[in-house]
């Protein structure tokens, strides 16, 4: 639960509901968006804007898994192949029908989103181990088999779809450099964020919540487990979808090797090391692990003059780096970031009464 700071109360019902409930959270997330829009993309250079779009694409990844795991309690362990589908379906509308990049954005969505709930079937029968085996054999049926023998050659191009500088525009717009894709990044970011957290507002939202709960208890209350478990998997092969076309735009060639089953375990880990049930733990998980494996990779360079196998070694210490990480939170901070960020906004909001 959230605390308002000392002295500020709600006399309206809206109040309580409304997004930003004082006028320092306001100030906040004013010079959140100032910060966003006009200060990282002017006052850093384009490796830390490549790095910023890869935080944001983690993100978008991960939303997906997290109204999953976190809101409706349905294990998945195969989100990358929703990813790729989008991808795929947006790189083949543009290069081959020639289709705008934003309708190929929602076309992406829309496909991902439906290729999720036929997956998403079997968690009306079953649950846990055997659902995690069900989402498994999606990544490995899509990606591995479908895209890699099948959608991948189509038209001639080989394993690897080209994508030619200007393919990707945004109206009159081309995405053709970092500081373009940046800014399609937050946007999509921002959009899908509001929408997922409105989302969760209605009652839909209440309705994963008690599936995840209790699933007996809600289908007692007169809650459509079935529909409502279906429903979760298509939204979030939607935000799947989304965020592989948006990928789309960061790259030169797109690849199955794009989207191997690690990526999908690498989701899931941010939402434990983030907070699970959390729209906040998505971004910080995202964060902290794009940032900390960027930290490492900056002490392999300096430590390369004197130990040079490590370059050699760096993706198995990135691995175990992703893994103690996990196992370190699981141990110490099982509830995630966003659960340690808001004990920290309590206590200040609280003080000095924050006992």
């Amino acid at each position: 639960m959230d605390f308002l700071p000392c002295g500020v109360y709600h006399e309206r019902y809206s109040q309580q509901h409304s997004w930003w409930q004082a006028n320092f959270v306001r100030g906040k997330m004013i010079f959140l968006l100032i910060l966003l829009l006009f200060i990282i993309p002017h006052f850093v250079g384009n490796y830390w804007l490549s790095v910023a779009t890869l935080v944001g694409y983690t993100i978008l990844s991960a939303m997906g898994v997290q109204l999953l795991i976190g809101y409706c309690g349905q294990v998945t362990l195969g989100h990358a192949a929703f990813i790729a589908i989008g991808a795929y379906i947006s790189a083949i509308l543009m290069l081959q029908y020639q289709v705008p990049y934003l309708l190929s954005l929602v076309a992406a969505g829309l496909g991902a989103g439906l290729w999720s709930t036929l997956f998403g079937l079997p968690s009306a029968r079953v649950k846990g181990f055997y659902l995690i085996m069900t989402t498994m054999a999606a990544q490995f049926i899509t990606v591995d088999f479908i895209i890699t023998q099948y959608v991948s050659q189509i038209g001639g191009r080989g394993v690897a779809l080209s994508i030619p500088p200007g393919t990707i525009t945004v109206g009159p717009w081309a995405i053709d450099n970092d500081l373009k894709v940046y800014y399609l990044m937050v946007a999509l970011v921002i959009l899908c964020n509001l929408g997922l957290s409105n989302l969760m507002r209605t009652k839909i939202g209440r309705a994963w919540i008690a599936i995840r709960d209790n699933d007996i208890a809600a289908e007692t209350m007169g809650v459509n487990i079935v529909g409502y478990k279906l429903l979760a998997f298509f939204v979030a092969g939607v935000l799947g979808g989304i965020a592989g076309a948006f990928w789309v735009s960061s790259l030169s060639a797109l690849s199955p090797e794009h989207f191997q089953w690690s990526w999908s375990l690498w989701i899931v880990g941010v939402i434990l090391i983030g907070g699970v049930g959390s729209t906040h733990g998505t971004i910080f998980g995202s964060l902290f692990m794009t940032l900390i494996l960027e930290g490492l990779k900056f002490v392999i360079i300096a430590l390369s003059d004197d130990f040079p196998q490590l370059q050699e070694k760096f993706l198995f210490i990135k691995e175990s780096a992703f893994g103690l990480s996990i196992c370190l939170f699981l141990l110490f901070e099982p509830k995630g970031l966003a659960y340690r960020w808001r004990q920290i906004k309590n206590y200040f909001n609280l003080w000095p009464f924050s006992y």
